[in-house]
């Protein structure tokens, strides 16, 4: 499948909530396929549909060399939390400590629309809190304190790519990067 662009931040398809994945068709699984082969060739961690530019609430992870996706995730997280860098493929060379719960139980769906359960501690959870963020249209650098929000905004506006041109002009999905 192809690899998509990457929207960075700046881009309003990443602070706007992805709407409920209602059908389960072949659009869905080609949606995962080209957000599997983007997070890998990026390299990454995960990757949320609007990443790419489709307002879907979809994501996929490889976390120590277990891929997945969810569809629709609704979580439960633990009230225990870890403290660790983390980073963001819509915000290059940006790694900063960011506070997650450390355990998560997920809900939700795989491109078939069967339910599944997804039960992760450390990076796996911190990746599925990542990616779920993205759906609701937060970015990790929202879940800083002030000071560490302010140094990675410092950072944000001296990089090479801020500013740059943001946005994919055509999606190749029918959704056009807009929720439905």
């Amino acid at each position: 499948m192809p690899i998509r662009p990457i929207r960075l931040f700046g881009d309003p398809v990443l602070r706007t909530p992805a709407a409920v994945v209602t059908d389960f068709d072949r659009e869905i699984r080609t949606l995962v396929e080209d957000l599997t082969d983007t997070m890998l060739n990026a390299p990454g961690a995960g990757l949320a549909a609007p990443q790419i530019g489709v307002g879907l609430r979809v994501f996929t992870w490889n976390v120590n060399g277990e891929l997945g996706h969810l569809i629709n995730p609704t979580l439960t997280l633990s009230k225990e939390t870890q403290d660790g860098p983390e980073g963001c493929l819509s915000i290059p060379e940006l790694s900063i400590d960011c506070i997650r719960s450390l355990n998560v139980v997920a809900h939700g769906f795989d491109m078939h629309g069967e339910p599944v359960l997804i039960e992760g501690s450390d990076l796996l959870a911190r990746a599925i809190q990542h990616e779920t963020d993205h759906l609701d249209g937060i970015l990790f650098v929202d879940r800083l304190d002030r000071e560490a929000r302010r140094v990675a905004m410092k950072q944000i506006r001296e990089s090479d790519w801020f500013g740059a041109d943001t946005q994919v002009k055509i999606s190749p999905h029918a959704t056009n990067g807009f929720g439905l």
